[in-house]
């Protein structure tokens, strides 16, 4: 960490260039003695990357970004206030703290916060970023999580942990593939705690998970925008193995959620062997990521349109639906579309004969933000085009 980036003419500079081409910028000479062109370059790039993700940090004076991949790999504030709701007690330990979002939001709820960070200029960086954010309660250590873990008498109320998946697991992983290795050290962290929380990407699948870990009392699908962004694993040292709680979660204008335990989604599900009217709803990807499809149909009132299409047709709009719900305006051949020269929509394709951009080719239809044109299928495998309108935004 260099600390002449803190110098006030140095931090002037970064927001009065914050428009520039920091490319350009990089390749330039710095117009300071004690911060080159490539750090200043980073300093904007990662403030600017901010804006949006982190803007606690970004409104903030004087705080140090790191390399921009922390950045873009660091949880959002959306996501990390949504997590510091699941830490109980009154301490605890972040293994794997990296820029500090995630324990900047614990910190909020417990009193006492342990941050480990085994990279000793990235445990600098969010200890002094703690100072400017006014977050008093935070302690930065430079140490391996899991080795500090193995010495220490003291027990936390809560232990939370983002393991970082190893590149060569591939596309595919477990969490074994990650560091640190959950599972081999999942003992340990039992006996040093109450709850443990888990941050996993959305790319693990939820049954090998739960087969991995064992006794997980709660998963939490975390989407926003409809956007799976993580998923969250909660073990507790004092519960028995039981079902665990299933929980989707949007986090858009307003958080919406779905919950049942696992075992509960196997159920059945009313097709509709009609012609669809009314209005089709559409789920959240973290709701498709929790495996309910059936379950879904049941608890909204909802019939499917085939076994093999996650949409659904109702005769009525239930706002409290984590997901899109759109108004069926009629049915569509492909010779009505191939009649109209001027249509506008924004193309769905689900379970069809052909992708979605070689239909807005094939019919040249021209995007509109409320209008939809939906192909799939019906319970009897016959293609349907369906013209639709928004309802119902994610």
């Amino acid at each position: 960490m260099n600390r002449h980036v803190l110098d006030s003419e140095i931090q002037e500079y970064i927001n009065n260039h914050l428009n520039d081409d920091v490319h350009k910028l990089a390749m330039s000479k710095s117009p300071f003695k004690d911060v080159d062109s490539k750090e200043l370059a980073n300093q904007i790039a990662a403030k600017n990357k901010s804006a949006k993700k982190l803007p606690t940090w970004y409104k903030t004076d004087s705080i140090y970004y790191p390399a921009l991949l922390s950045i873009e790999q660091c949880s959002s504030e959306t996501t990390a206030a949504y997590k510091a709701g699941l830490a109980i007690g009154d301490s605890l330990i972040d293994l794997t703290g990296g820029f500090g979002v995630d324990s900047y939001y614990f910190a909020k709820t417990v009193k006492n916060l342990t941050h480990c960070e085994i990279n000793a200029d990235l445990s600098e960086i969010a200890a002094h970023n703690a100072v400017m954010l006014k977050q008093p309660n935070i302690r930065c250590l430079a140490v391996d999580g899991i080795a500090l873990l193995e010495k220490t008498n003291e027990i936390f109320d809560t232990i939370y942990l983002d393991p970082a998946r190893r590149s060569s697991a591939g596309k595919v992983f477990m969490l074994k593939d990650c560091t640190p290795n959950v599972v081999e050290h999942l003992d340990l962290l039992l006996s040093k705690s109450k709850r443990i929380i888990i941050k996993t990407a959305p790319l693990l699948d939820i049954t090998a998970g739960l087969k991995e870990l064992g006794n997980v009392s709660e998963v939490h699908i975390i989407s926003v925008k409809n956007e799976c962004k993580e998923l969250l694993w909660i073990i507790e040292s004092s519960k028995p193995a039981q079902q665990p709680k299933i929980t989707s979660v949007t986090l858009n204008e307003s958080q919406k959620e779905f919950s049942f335990f696992k075992g509960e989604e196997e159920t059945g599900v009313e097709l509709l062997n009609e012609t669809p009217s009314g209005y089709m709803y559409e789920p959240d990807t973290a709701l498709l990521k929790s495996g309910a499809f059936n379950l879904i149909a049941a608890t909204f009132r909802l019939k499917k349109l085939h076994h093999q299409t996650q949409l659904y047709v109702s005769d009525h709009v239930d706002s409290s639906f984590p997901g899109r719900i759109f108004k069926i305006n009629s049915l569509l051949s492909s010779s009505d579309l191939k009649k109209d020269k001027s249509l506008k929509g924004n193309v769905i394709v689900r379970n069809y004969r052909d992708k979605a951009e070689n239909l807005v080719k094939k019919y040249k239809i021209k995007p509109d933000h409320n209008k939809f044109f939906v192909f799939t299928q019906g319970a009897n495998n016959d293609y349907l085009i369906i013209d639709a309108e928004i309802v119902q935004h994610y």
